[in-house]
């Protein structure tokens, strides 16, 4: 959900950019309100909570609040039953989505879903920006989402990093260690291997992304790790909420590990990414901004095409487990190698999405 709001919110940023006069409102689930502090093109959030799933007389009141709005326009890039029943009793008199077969009477512009990415973009990206085709706005698309970092918060991430005295004069990576779910994160022995392998060829910081519930896990990884590597390793810097992650993140260099919310997050302060993708996702939606130097991923189709023939996303999934045995780290240690050299060696502030 965090890297689906946070790349959402453009269609926010472009729309305040064509108009901005207009008040622009965004419809997300209450745990992603982090990602979206402090952004000025949302003059406000419009939160779900689990009490609408649980009620329906929750839900029907809340469905009131949202027709008082009387919006001119409805965008719905969820495209889900909740958001159906949002967009049936809105009233707004514009409403755009997705060609969804049975749902397109609910919509006044039905958008073809792209199959293929055309830039370097990713598809995630394509796809939300042509939710704004039928509003021709006349503005050239900024397609970065945006992350907003007080000062205040950034002061609390150098104390933290001063306090467990992580040496300044070193570059500092950011791994995301384990992923949303086991079929989302990478075999703890290979990412300790991988872990090995920066340490034996850079002299860097290492931090740890991590749910405080997956400590256990974190610590297994950490406990694989050569004693020069643990030398590197700052298990115990970790922000205790999300606001607090995105202004750790900040400070750091670049960020390499795991799909998911924490590589987002990265990506939208414009640190370059190393993303290694689950057997299951699709790498061409979610591997944004890749141009193969400041944003690179890997995926087990790139160097093991044959173990996908025939298989669906469903038989993908429940098969991740197994394939991510044979997506050992020696496939792609020389990218890995080659894209931290290059990103080490820059200034982070000459770094730019294409």
């Amino acid at each position: 959900m965090i890297g689906d709001v946070l790349v959402g919110s453009i269609l926010c940023n472009n729309l305040k950019r064509a108009f901005p006069d207009a008040q622009i409102h965004y419809m997300v689930y209450e745990s992603t309100i982090p990602v979206l502090q402090g952004n000025p093109n949302i003059d406000k959030l419009v939160l779900f909570t689990e009490t609408y799933r649980k009620s329906k007389w929750a839900f029907f009141k809340f469905m009131i609040s949202i027709r008082k709005e009387k919006y001119d326009i409805l965008i719905d890039s969820y495209s889900k039953l909740e958001s159906w029943l949002t967009v049936f009793l809105s009233g707004a008199k514009q409403r755009i989505s997705y060609k969804k077969k049975g749902r397109s009477f609910l919509y006044t512009q039905n958008i073809a879903l792209l199959e293929k990415a055309r830039t370097n973009l990713g598809l995630t990206i394509e796809r939300k920006l042509s939710l704004l085709d039928p509003l021709q706005l006349n503005i050239d698309m900024d397609p970065v989402p945006k992350l907003y970092v007080t000062e205040q918060e950034m002061g609390y991430a150098r104390d933290l990093l001063e306090k467990h005295q992580v040496d300044p004069s070193k570059k500092t990576i950011m791994v995301s260690i384990i992923g949303s779910a086991a079929n989302k994160t990478y075999p703890f022995d290979y990412m300790s291997k991988i872990l090995d392998d920066i340490a034996n060829h850079f002299d860097v910081n290492i931090l740890f992304n991590y749910y405080p519930n997956q400590i256990e896990d974190a610590m297994k990884i950490y406990n694989q790790c050569k004693k020069h590597t643990k030398a590197l390793i700052y298990f115990d810097v970790l922000g205790g909420s999300l606001r607090e992650y995105i202004a750790l993140m900040n400070t750091c260099d670049l960020i390499i590990g795991n799909d998911g919310g924490a590589i987002n997050i990265a990506k939208a302060l414009q640190k370059p990414s190393f993303i290694i993708f689950s057997p299951w996702i699709e790498k061409q939606i979610w591997a944004t901004f890749e141009d193969g130097k400041i944003h690179k991923s890997v995926h087990l189709l790139d160097y093991k095409s044959d173990l996908f023939l025939g298989k669906s996303e469903k038989e993908l999934k429940n098969e991740s487990l197994y394939l991510y045995k044979y997506f050992k780290p020696e496939l792609f240690f020389q990218e890995l190698r080659s894209f931290l050299k290059f990103n080490l060696m820059i200034d982070n502030n000459e770094i730019r999405p294409k």
